[in-house]
This record gives C-alpha cells, structure tokens and sequence, in this order.
C-alpha cells in the first residue's frame, strides 16, 4: 500500500492496492449481493475490440448514500423526501459537495478508471426532466403492470470503494476513500476467498431434479442444468402485426415532414424458475452475447442485466466522448456469408445514410457542452462485429466547456440519439404515442461517475430488466422513409437473439 500525506478531517483522497489475483468478479457479488450490488465488464475483451474499451471491469462497494427520483417525481435522499425539483440538479448539488470535500487522488494511477463517486442508473423517462415538453408524455402512460413501470425513474448511489479488474495486467486494483480504509482489508479477504480462478462456477437448484448443477463453461457439473432454460414458462413476445403497424404509422409522419427517423421497439416477457438469481441470468447473457458496456445492476427487488454494445458518454481530463451505433446486419455461421453481410452492411445506402444523420444528431449534442469548434468524429463508420449482429460505429469527442456540470453534460446528450431518432424530441412523441408503455432502464443507461468529474456510461439496450422473478426485453430499430417493415422486424429478432438464447439455453 502506498504511503499518503496526512488530510484534513473532511478531505477525503484515495487509498490503493494492487493485488496478484484476477478472480471472476461476479463470484463475489453473487456472495455478497448487497456489499457489491453494481458490476460493469467489458465482456468482449477477447474478441478483437479495443483494448481501451475492454480493459477493465469495476465491482462497486459498499453503497453509502442514494438519491432516488420516483413516479411521480417524488425525489428522496436514503428514503427521505427531498425539495429539489429535479433529480440532475440534485445529483449537481451533490457532486459540488463532494468536490469541496476532496483533495488530490494520490498517486492513483491516472488510467485507472474509478476512484471515488456514484453508480449512476438513469431511466429513459428521466428525458421527461431534460425536455419539459415531454413530461405529460412520458408519465400519461400510467399502466403499472409491466416489468420496466416498477422501476424508480433514476438513482444515484454514493460508492466510496470498488475492486477492479486489470484484464491486461492480470492484476487487481482495490480502491477505497480515505474515510474508508479499513474497506480495503474487507475487500482483500472477499476477494481472495473467491479464489483467482476466471471463469464462475454458480450452483442452483432446478426443480425438474433437485439436484446441483453449476452454469459455468468450466466443463464441471451437470452439462444439461449449464444450458437448461432459465425461463418458467415461454415468454410472450409482442405481436409482428402490431409492430408493423406501428412501422406504416411512422412512414407517414416521416412522409408528412415530422421526422426523419424513429427508432421504435417491441418486447418480450417472462418468468423466471425458482432459485434464478440475477446472477445467473448476467453469467449467461455475458457468455451468449459479448459486450464491451455490460454489466449488472441489483438493488431492492431490482435488477438491469446488460449486454450492451453501445457507450453514450465518456469524460476523462475534460474530453468527452460518445460512441453511436446506427446499421446493422445479422451475423452467419459461415465465415464467406459472414464476410458478405458485413460488406453489405458497410455499403447499404440506407445504412450510411442513417448513420451520417445521427452523427449529425450527436455532434450537435455534444455541441452544447463544449467548446466551439472542438467537437470533431476521430472514428468514422467503422465495422464492429458481435456474437449475433454487425454494426456500424462511430466516436465523436469534444473538450468541455468549463462550467460544464455532470448534470449538464447528460442533459445535452440524454437519452442517447441512435436510440430515439431525429429530430430527438418529436420522436420521443412518437415513440410514447406507439409503443404505449414505459421503457424504463431500456435505452436508459448505467454508469460511474468520479468525484473528479471523469465517467463512464453506457446504453441500455440488449438488456433484461428483472422485478421479483418477472423478466423483460426490448430490442429495437430505425425507421426511415425507405424501410423494410419486414427487414426492420428481423432486426429487432436480431439484436435480442442473445440475450433470449442466454434465457432459453440454447
């Protein structure tokens, strides 16, 4: 451990430990849910993605304070009801206290990437806050009965310590607040009784046997209860008809000069077997369907389960970023099918065409918080491939502009424009006129957020939203003047082909 300059009674600097140990971190979540309830990976690490994208994983500890906003917009402080009327300018105010509070990270090194702050989960609702004129749209739909309404619109959890994973290195980092040394010996002990194996061995108890078997590509255990359904019963998925539907409705507001492009979904539900944890669900989805943003969220009788492919916001030494995804293409088992489907997918007219006028959307948000004439795409259509789908991605950054608050930063690029369309606003109009429900976490995100004003968030989509044993999932697709019905229905079988495979076992 490093040896640190005395602070002042309420400085709060940075204690750290390396560890030679890389141990699956889902084992000690999975062993202390409620120490270590928040879990982000980058799962695709050894499938040809970008090492700066998939270098780390966090497990976040012991959760301290949480800022919660609830329907209808009742904000509370660890249960209490607080005055302030908007949950972003609450997570300012508090962001502002912790920085008085802090003093210099010491000698933390300066690419590991958290080191103090908030989990963050922001609902797509909250977009009703950011944009006034959304508000009686997004809270008309008062049908509490599906999965993703349960959810609180947003919270923020204070974190003062984390474990996190060097998959380069094949170290750990335990990093823990000042005012919280004595977490960095607890840490240490969860983490060496997990063993330093790599990959995670659960048991679970199915009710067809009674019998112990382990979900695990370990090879150990019963091989049939590693790729058993997770699922009671099938799940119901939203009728074809009625997404194509809603597909003709949207033509002709693009036909009428409403909008160029809508990104509108269609879900699936279920429910899980007994003794299915949160847990088990995350080890599948990550092994069926690699991604460089996944991640797990429990909290209460809540859970998000991500596999998500796409970063909505990356801050770090005032750059920020944010990675768009817009075109895709389903994959083939065949390596020559494979190679002409990507091809295809980065020659489609309609494909480059979207994708250029959703950088057009992102660079302008981005616009609003940076300085002018910083914002600039440094990667530009560029094929990213995953287990089920090809995708087209770009990543536009820009140097923040000094009075540019993390609250502010997400209200310029909140939600994210690839999962909503153009214009933004009128298409969240669209979006809650035709799809009828709340989307809650989908198309929301999940992240940290640094007292220093670093951070990471993602994009909920390829996500399973879980409350009590109750599952959910939506995928979705743009629509734009010249669309495929038919096409744009495959896509959204597509994108959710991994995480229902994850479910199904198969």
């Amino acid at each position: 451990m490093e040896n640190h300059p005395p602070t002042t009674k309420r400085s709060r600097g940075v204690l750290w430990q390396e560890v030679d140990a890389s141990p699956d971190l889902l084992l000690i979540h999975f062993d202390q849910p409620e120490r270590y309830p928040f879990l982000l990976e980058s799962t695709s690490y050894n499938i040809g993605h970008a090492a700066d994208r998939n270098r780390y994983d966090i497990l976040f500890a012991f959760p301290e304070e949480v800022l919660t906003l609830e329907y209808p917009d009742h904000r509370t402080m660890d249960g209490r009801k607080i005055p302030e009327p908007d949950f972003l300018d609450s997570l300012d105010a508090w962001f502002a206290e912790e920085q008085n509070n802090a003093t210099t990270l010491y000698s933390l090194p300066p690419d590991i990437p958290f080191r103090g702050g908030w989990f963050l989960y922001l609902g797509y609702e909250l977009a009703g806050q950011i944009e006034p004129v959304l508000y009686p749209h997004l809270t008309k739909n008062t049908d509490t009965s599906p999965v993703e309404a349960k959810f609180p619109i947003a919270a923020a959890w204070r974190i003062p310590a984390a474990i996190i994973r060097d998959k380069q290195k094949r170290k750990t980092i335990l990093v823990t607040e000042t005012h919280r040394a004595s977490f960095l010996v607890k840490m240490e002990r969860d983490l060496l009784s997990a063993g330093s194996g790599s990959t995670l061995s659960i048991p679970v108890t199915t009710p067809h046997t009674g019998n112990h078997g382990q979900f695990a590509e370990t090879g150990h255990g019963n091989r049939d209860l590693q790729t058993a359904a997770l699922l009671r019963e099938p799940m119901q998925e939203d009728p074809f008809r009625q997404f194509l539907e809603r597909i003709a409705k949207i033509t002709r507001y693009i036909r009428e000069g409403d909008v160029f492009q809508v990104n509108l979904s269609r879900g699936w539900r279920g429910l899980l077997r007994e003794g299915i944890t949160p847990a088990h669900v995350y080890d599948r989805i990550r092994r069926y369907n690699p991604a460089p943003f996944a991640g797990l969220a429990t909290w209460n009788d809540f859970a998000i389960i991500s596999s998500s492919p796409e970063r909505l916001i990356h801050m770090h030494d005032g750059i920020v970023e944010t990675r768009p995804i817009a075109g895709t293409h389903p994959r083939d088992q065949n390596p020559i099918t494979d190679s002409k489907l990507s091809n295809a997918l980065m020659a489609h007219p309609k494909e480059r065409a979207e994708h250029i006028m959703l950088i057009d959307l992102e660079r302008n948000d981005l616009g609003r918080i940076c300085q002018h004439g910083s914002v600039e795409v440094n990667e530009l259509m560029v094929l990213e491939s995953y287990a089920h789908v090809h995708h087209i991605v770009s990543n536009i950054r820009g140097r923040l502009t000094p009075d540019a608050t993390p609250g502010k930063i997400l209200r310029a690029v909140f939600p994210g424009g690839t999962i909503t369309g153009c214009p933004k606003v009128r298409c969240m109009e669209i979006i809650n006129e035709l799809e009828q429900v709340r989307r809650g976490p989908y198309t929301g995100t999940m992240g940290y957020l640094n007292r220093d004003g670093s951070a990471d968030l993602n994009i909920l989509i390829r996500t399973i939203c879980q409350h009590d044993n109750r599952i959910s999932l939506r995928a979705g697709s743009g629509i734009v003047a010249d669309s495929s019905p038919e096409r744009e229905l495959r896509e959204t079988c597509d994108k959710a082909r991994g995480p229902l495979q994850a479910l199904f076992g198969q």
